[in-house]
């Protein structure tokens, strides 16, 4: 249970940030947040505030933004001889009810004739038991009460994503990545100042025999640059190492006040089935506070520098062990779980970067695909066509979906029947 609880707050923690950016920036830009749905699947609550619903579903995992946009114009389920409710005030239609789990105080039973809920905003056809046609206005923030009872704003086309400009819905699919790397950082400097200190470059053990001592490095080393690159961090240092292809380092250092320099080959061990290259040594800790913060930035590059290279590795040899779902999430929560509350805050972080970055990606239907469409927008300065643009996110979304799928197979595989 302890590590269900933890799976649901570190998942939706992550979700529900990178929702935000979205529904933040396009709250900005005047686009109209239909929906705000924390969760996947049956709606288990709904509330509306400032001209948005927000709903808490039955699945923990995901969550998601409905702006206006023409595609949620078209989807609206309404159509020529559909007998609704409507509630009306001086006239004016406010309400539209598509369901027969709510009933609207005062409403009255509307068969459609025509309608227009985009650019005329009227709503057209026949009142219960009257044979005369009625043209009714309906209102600029009418709400339409969904069938499974969810009740979201009309989207005219001044409120909808297309009519904004170019730079802001770029801002718009830009945010939510955005806000996970925020996120990693502000989850990174909690961590920092809640250990009892922080790595510096500073030596504070070197272990026998390693390829530090051979290299004739002691405690007290402050290390200054390998292979001349500054060196300003202790995860800048690991960078380095990790990245020298079994080379040999130039280090630079100092002991005493003097400047020295020394070479060193990384001895080279398989950890987890992964290589990894160590020197043999561990760092100082201090308990400042800019040392604190600046941990906390430096751990945050490392985190993205590392998953960049997973990234990379994964389009240079693809495999399914290399991604993981729900269900490796899961199971890692669970192992987390176990070190405490600085393991879970570090893992939140590690989950957040990776699932802004992965966002990036300039795949249809992730936010990176939707950069993508913005950037050819701008470089031939017309708009994509709504066909083009539909295909290719259709496209983009059955892989994915297709993929998701393999990998929670391929997760269960492992971690449950192997």
């Amino acid at each position: 249970m302890q590590t269900l609880i933890t799976f649901i707050l570190v998942f939706g923690v992550i979700v529900i940030v990178h929702e935000f950016g979205h529904f933040y920036f396009a709250k900005k830009a005047g686009v109209r947040v239909r929906e705000f749905a924390i969760g996947m699947g049956p709606k288990l609550f709904q509330m509306q505030h400032n001209k948005t619903t927000y709903t808490l579903r039955i699945l923990p995992v995901g969550g998601y933004v409905r702006m206006a946009s023409r595609a949620e114009a078209e989807e609206i389920p309404l159509q020529a001889g559909m007998t609704i409710t409507i509630g009306m005030v001086d006239g004016v239609v406010e309400q539209l009810n598509l369901s027969d789990q709510v009933e609207i105080i005062g409403g009255r039973a509307f068969t459609i004739n025509d309608f227009d809920l985009v650019d005329a905003l009227f709503i057209e056809g026949y009142f219960d038991g009257d044979d005369t046609l009625s043209r009714l206005p309906v209102d600029h923030d009418a709400t339409l009460i969904e069938s499974d009872g969810t009740e979201v704003m009309i989207a005219p086309r001044d409120t909808q994503l297309e009519s904004a400009k170019l730079w802001q819905r770029a801002l718009i699919n830009f945010a939510g990545p955005f806000n996970n790397f925020l996120l990693t950082l502000v989850l990174f400097v909690g961590v920092a100042f809640a250990l009892p200190g922080v790595t510096t470059t500073t030596l504070n053990h070197v272990q026998k025999d390693s390829a530090a001592m051979q290299a004739g490095l002691k405690s007290g080393d402050q290390i200054k640059a390998i292979d001349g690159k500054q060196i300003s961090s202790w995860q800048a240092m690991q960078t380095a190492v990790q990245g020298s292809s079994d080379k040999t380092l130039a280090l630079a250092y100092v002991r005493d006040g003097k400047q020295m320099e020394t070479k060193v080959h990384p001895a080279v061990k398989k950890i987890q089935g992964q290589q990894v290259r160590q020197l043999g040594v561990t760092p100082e800790l201090t308990k400042a506070p800019l040392a604190r913060l600046n941990y906390a930035w430096q751990v945050t590059k490392q985190s993205a520098t590392q998953i960049l290279r997973a990234i990379i590795n994964l389009f240079q040899s693809f495999s399914l062990n290399k991604l993981g779902g729900p269900v490796a999430i899961y199971k890692n929560t669970e192992e987390v779980s176990s070190y405490g509350l600085i393991s879970i805050i570090s893992f939140t972080a590690m989950l957040s970067i990776n699932l802004g970055m992965m966002n990036l990606l300039p795949i249809p239907a992730l936010d990176g695909g939707k950069l993508l469409m913005n950037l050819i927008e701008a470089i031939f300065r017309r708009p994509i066509s709504q066909k083009v643009e539909m295909g290719v996110t259709v496209a983009g979304a059955a892989i994915l979906v297709v993929l998701m799928i393999a990998v929670t197979g391929n997760d269960l595989f492992r971690y449950f029947i192997k």
